[in-house]
């Protein structure tokens, strides 16, 4: 054991002499050489989480369909209003039907009454 930990000790301070002659600290130059890459990798890694260059997702508007209020509510007719409102889906929410609460900003949900008839239309 001795002898590994005499061949240690040289290389231990030979590294902390190392440390000790940078002391940790930069010009000024290479500071804003720093400075510049980290902007840039800022920049790179923002351009591709937010999908530069890809369109944005679908929405609806349900401002286009509410019209329909008062309406029997048939396959035909939400498939239609689903349509017009510009939404990828479509779902008819009865009332006391459990419903999941999650938000697509891309189906029409179409809430219906006890007799079908379209109580109101909004997108989410």
């Amino acid at each position: 054991m001795r002898i590994r930990s005499s061949f240690m000790l040289p290389l231990v301070l030979l590294g902390m002499a190392a440390c000790a002659a940078n002391n940790g600290t930069l010009s000024e130059e290479e500071e804003q050489e720093q400075a510049m890459l980290a902007a840039r990798r800022a920049l790179e890694s923002a351009s591709e989480t937010t999908g530069a260059g890809t369109p944005p997702p679908p929405s609806c508007d349900a401002t286009a369909v509410q019209g329909l209020v008062g309406d029997m509510a048939d396959d035909a007719l939400v498939e239609q209003a689903r349509v017009d409102a510009g939404a990828d889906t479509a779902r008819i929410l009865k009332p006391g039907q459990a419903v999941t609460l999650e938000f697509n900003g891309a189906r029409l949900n179409v809430e219906v009454d006890g007799e079908n008839r379209i109580v109101s239309l909004r997108c989410g």
